[in-house]
C-alpha cells in the first residue's frame, strides 16, 4: 500500500493504523435504493486505505493519492458549507458524527484508492473507511446501522447527493463468497452463499476513462423524477401521501402502479416502469443466485442495464458502449452500469476461463470508438471480498 509509504515519509514514522473500505457492484437493482427498493450487491477485493494517526489536538490533515490539494479542519468546528473538493465527504462524516457524539481527537492520514474514481461508490467507501479511523481515535464502536447512516447523512445533508443505502449497506453487510440482497426500506439482508454447483466467476470493472461528481450530474433529477411518479400515482389513487420529499416509489402498491401508469408523463412513467421492474429482476436474480444459475443471475443483470438506458435514461455514450460491447463479448455472464452510469465504469461477471480474451476485447471495440481515452481506460479483474462491517 503506497499510503503507508507516503505516510512515512511525510511524518517520518508508521501509522497507528490502517483503515480499509472495499468499493461495491449492484449486479441488479439498479437506480431503486433511493426510493426504499430491493438491490443485490457484492463488495470488492479493491478499494479504500487510510493510513492514520490519532493527533490529541483535534485537527484533522488528510492527504490524497489521488487528488494534490491537502485538507485540514478541527473535529469540533467543521465548516457548515461544503467547499467543493474531495474531502467534503469527510468534513460531512465530521459533522454528522459530531452532531451525536463529542468528537476531541482528530487524525493525520493518507488516503489511497486503489481503483479509478467512478461508478464504484468511492465516496461511500472513503466515508467509511474515515469514520471507522475517526471512531477508533475517539473511542467511538458504532453499530453497523449507525455507520451506515451516518455516512449516508454525510451525503446527503452536507454534499448534496440524494444517495439510497446501496452503496454503504453493500460496504458494511457484504461478505465474501456470499451475495447480499437487502431491502432499503428497512435495511434488512440475507447473505446468500455461493452454491457449490455455482460455475466460478469473477467480477470485471472496465473503466471508461471519464470520471464523474453525482452532484453534477442528471442523478438527482432522476430521483426527484422518481418521486413526482410516485406522488402522482398516490393522488390519482386518492391514497394519503405527505411531503414529496418522504414519497417513495416503494409507498405505491403494483396494482396501483399498474392501474395508473399510463396517466404519467413520459418521463415520470419510464422511471416508474424502471422501478417496479427492476423490484421484480432482483427477485428472480436471488432465485437464480440460490440455484445456482449464473447464467440466468447474468441475463438478469444484462436487463438491468438496458433498462437504465432505455427506461431510466442513464448513461454517456461511453458507458452505453461498453455496455453493447459486454452484451457481445465470449464469456461475460451479464453485466451493466456501475454506480449512476453517468460516467465511471461499468462492471461484470465473467467466466474466469476467458479473462484475457474478455480484456482483450472490450478494449479493442472500445477504443475503436474513443481513441482518446487511450491513456485513461483500464480493465481490472476482481474477486467478491468482506465488507467493512466484517473486518
Amino acid at each position: 500500500m503506497n499510503c503507508t509509504e507516503i505516510y512515512e515519509s511525510i511524518y517520518k514514522k508508521p501509522p497507528a493504523d490502517v483503515a480499509f473500505c472495499p468499493y461495491r457492484v449492484c449486479p441488479v437493482g439498479a437506480h431503486v435504493d433511493h426510493n426504499q427498493g430491493k438491490i443485490t450487491g457484492l463488495a470488492l477485493d479493491k478499494g479504500i486505505h487510510i493510513a492514520y494517526s490519532p493527533k490529541m489536538n483535534g485537527v484533522v490533515e488528510l492527504v490524497s493519492l489521488q487528488f494534490s490539494k491537502r485538507a485540514q479542519w478541527h473535529v469540533a468546528a467543521v465548516p457548515e458549507v461544503k467547499e467543493n473538493d474531495w474531502a467534503d465527504q469527510l468534513r460531512g462524516a465530521t459533522l454528522m458524527l459530531a452532531q451525536k457524539y463529542r468528537l476531541t481527537v482528530g487524525l493525520c492520514g493518507v488516503v489511497e484508492g486503489s481503483l479509478p474514481i467512478g461508478g464504484l461508490s468511492s465516496s461511500a467507501a472513503v466515508i467509511l473507511a474515515f469514520l471507522c479511523a475517526l471512531c477508533k481515535v475517539n473511542g467511538l464502536n458504532l453499530s453497523d446501522q449507525e455507520l451506515i447512516l451516518t455516512a449516508q447523512a454525510a451525503e446527503n445533508k452536507y454534499v448534496g447527493v440524494s444517495c439510497g443505502l446501496l452503496d454503504q449497506c453493500c460496504e458494511v453487510y457484504s461478505k465474501k463468497d456470499h451475495l447480499l440482497y437487502l431491502d432499503t426500506k428497512d435495511c434488512s439482508y440475507e447473505r446468500i452463499p455461493t452454491p457449490a454447483n455455482m460455475k466460478p466467476y469473477k467480477i470485471a470493472i472496465f473503466f471508461s476513462g471519464l470520471e464523474r461528481s453525482l452532484a453534477s450530474s442528471k442523478y438527482n433529477l432522476r430521483v426527484d423524477e422518481c418521486r413526482s411518479a410516485a406522488y402522482s400515482m398516490l393522488a390519482f389513487a386518492g391514497m394519503e401521501y405527505g411531503k414529496i420529499a418522504d414519497t417513495n416509489l416503494r409507498d405505491v402498491p403494483y396494482e396501483i402502479y399498474l392501474q395508473y401508469k399510463d396517466r404519467l408523463p413520459d418521463p415520470f412513467a419510464k422511471r416508474a416502469e424502471h422501478y417496479f421492474q427492476e423490484m421484480q429482476r432482483v427477485e428472480k436474480s436471488v432465485e437464480a443466485w440460490r440455484r445456482g444459475d449464473i447464467e440466468e443471475f447474468g441475463k438478469l443483470s444484462f436487463e438491468s442495464g438496458h433498462s437504465s438506458i432505455y427506461n431510466y435514461e442513464a448513461g454517456s455514450p461511453e458507458l452505453k458502449a461498453l455496455y453493447e460491447i459486454m452484451v457481445h463479448t465470449d464469456g461475460i455472464y451479464g453485466g451493466r452500469f456501475s454506480g449512476a452510469g453517468f460516467k465511471g465504469c461499468c462492471m461484470a461477471l465473467i467466466d474466469p476461463a476467458y479473462e484475457e480474451p474478455i480484456a482483450e476485447t472490450v478494449k479493442r471495440e472500445y477504443l475503436k470508438k474513443f481513441a482518446d481515452l487511450t491513456d485513461k481506460f483500464s480493465v481490472h479483474i476482481c474477486q467478491s471480498a468482506d465488507g467493512v462491517g466484517s473486518l
